[in-house]
C-alpha cells in the first residue's frame, strides 16, 4: 500500500483577484489614453497595445514565480538588494528624467525604474534577516540597527532622485515589516521620532514640494488643478458611472489620466459602484495575504507574505487617497491597474511569490481521505491532506 502525499494548491482567490484587476486596468487605460494617443500617434489604441504586452509579461511572471520555492530567496536576498542599491546609485548619476526626477534607467532600450525593484528587494532581505535573527532583533545594536541601516540606505537613494512619495512608502513598508518581526516597540518609537523632523526638513527643502503641501492644505496652484479635475471625474460618474469609454476628463482635462490618476477615470466611467469594487479587490488581497502569513510554514514565509501584502495594498490605498483629495498629490501608481511596466512586472513577481507561500500552507488541501487505495468508511470524516486514487 502506498502512503498518500499531501498536495496543496495556490490561493486561487488572490490569483483571480489580481487577474481581474489587470483586466480592469486594460479597459481603463485604453479609455483614459485613447484621446492622447490619437493626438500623438494617430492611433487611439497605441498605449493599450503597449500596456497589454506588459500585462501578458506580468501574468507570465506570476505563473513562473508561483512555482519557485520561496525559501530560495533567503540566500539571494542580500545580493539582490545590493544590486538594487547599485542600480539606484547608477540611476542618480546617469538615469533619465521621469516626472521631474531622475527615476528611470535604460537597459537594452527598455526603461526601468530601479526604485520599483529596490522596494521588494528590501522586503525580501528584511524578511530574511528578521527570520534569521529571531529574538535577536530585540537587541538595539546587533538586531534593530542593521535593519534600519538597510531601510535608510534605500530610502535615502530614492529621496535623492528626488522622489519623496516613493521614498516615504518604502520607509513605511520597512517599518511595517520590522513591526511584524517583533522588534521592540520602543526602538520603533524612537526611530519614528527621529525620522519625522528629518523627513519634514526634506519635504520643505524644495519649492515644488512646498507648493504641493500648500496645494493640499489651502487648495491652490497647478497641482490642485489636477486634483480638481480628478474630483470632477468622480462627481460626473455618480453612483453608476457614465459607462465604459465615456470619460470626458480624459480629453486633455485630467493630466496623468491613464497613470497616477487612473482611479479617477474608474470613478467617472464606473461610478461609486465601480470604485468600491476595485477597492474591494485590494481588500481581498490584503485579507488573503495576511491569512497566508498567519499559516506560513516558517518565519521567513510569514514575514515575506506580510511585506508583499502590505506593499501592494498600501500603494493602492495611497493612490486612491490622492485622487480623492484625502492625501497630497504624489506620483504613485495603482498596482496592476495604472499604465506602467516596472510596477506591473515587480508586483506580478511578488504575487507569484505570495502564491508559492500559500501553496505550502494547510489553507488549500487538494482532497481529503485515507492512504491511496483505501476508501474512507462510510459516514466517517476524511483526514485532511491525503489523496484518493
Amino acid at each position: 500500500m502506498k502512503a498518500a502525499r499531501k498536495r496543496n494548491h495556490i490561493d486561487l482567490l488572490i490569483l483571480t483577484t489580481v487577474l481581474i484587476l489587470m483586466v480592469v486596468g486594460l479597459g481603463v487605460v485604453y479609455s483614459a489614453s485613447s484621446t492622447w494617443a490619437w493626438e500623438r500617434y494617430r492611433e487611439s489604441s497605441k498605449l493599450l497595445g503597449i500596456h497589454a504586452i506588459k500585462v501578458l509579461i506580468g501574468i507570465f511572471a506570476i505563473f513562473v514565480f508561483m512555482h519557485v520555492d520561496y525559501k530560495v530567496y533567503k540566500k539571494i536576498s542580500k545580493p539582490a538588494l545590493l544590486l538594487s542599491i547599485l542600480a539606484l546609485t547608477v540611476t542618480l548619476a546617469f538615469g533619465g528624467e521621469l516626472k521631474g526626477a531622475v527615476r528611470s534607467l535604460s537597459v537594452a532600450g527598455i526603461s526601468l525604474q530601479p526604485s520599483e525593484f529596490a522596494k521588494y528587494a528590501l522586503v525580501f532581505h528584511l524578511a530574511a534577516l528578521l527570520a534569521l535573527k529571531r529574538d535577536g532583533v530585540r537587541d538595539l545594536k546587533t538586531g534593530f540597527a542593521p535593519l534600519m541601516i538597510w531601510i535608510g540606505v534605500v530610502t535615502a537613494l530614492v529621496l535623492l532622485q528626488p522622489n519623496f512619495s516613493n521614498g516615504a512608502m518604502i520607509a513605511t513598508t520597512g517599518m511595517v515589516l520590522i513591526f511584524a518581526g517583533r522588534v521592540r516597540l520602543v526602538h520603533i518609537g524612537l526611530t519614528l521620532a527621529a525620522m519625522i523632523p528629518v523627513l519634514g526638513a526634506y519635504l520643505v527643502s524644495a519649492p515644488y514640494r512646498i507648493d504641493r503641501l500648500k496645494s493640499f492644505l489651502i487648495g491652490s496652484g497647478e497641482i490642485n488643478y489636477q486634483l480638481k479635475q480628478g474630483i470632477i471625474a468622480f462627481g460626473s460618474g455618480g453612483i453608476l458611472g457614465l459607462g465604459p469609454g465615456q470619460s470626458r476628463q480624459r480629453d486633455f482635462f485630467l493630466p496623468e489620466s491613464y497613470g497616477d490618476f487612473v482611479y479617477s477615470i474608474i470613478g467617472e466611467e464606473y461610478g461609486l459602484i465601480g470604485s468600491l469594487f476595485v477597492m474591494l479587490l485590494f481588500f481581498v488581497i490584503m485579507l488573503r495575504g495576511l491569512k497566508i502569513a498567519k499559516y506560513a510554514l516558517d518565519d521567513f514565509g510569514r514575514l515575506l507574505a506580510v511585506g508583499i501584502t502590505s506593499c501592494i495594498t498600501m500603494y493602492a490605498l495611497v493612490n486612491a487617497g490622492v485622487t480623492l483629495g484625502l492625501l497630497p498629490t504624489t506620483g504613485l501608481p495603482m498596482p496592476f491597474v495604472s499604465y506602467g511596466g516596472s510596477s506591473m512586472f515587480v508586483s506580478s513577481i511578488a504575487i507569484g511569490v505570495l502564491l508559492n507561500i500559500s501553496s505550502q500552507t494547510d489553507l488549500h488541501p487538494r482532497l481529503t481521505g485515507a492512504p491511496v487505495g483505501v476508501r474512507p468508511i462510510e459516514g466517517k470524516t476524511p483526514v485532511v491532506g491525503t489523496v484518493y486514487s
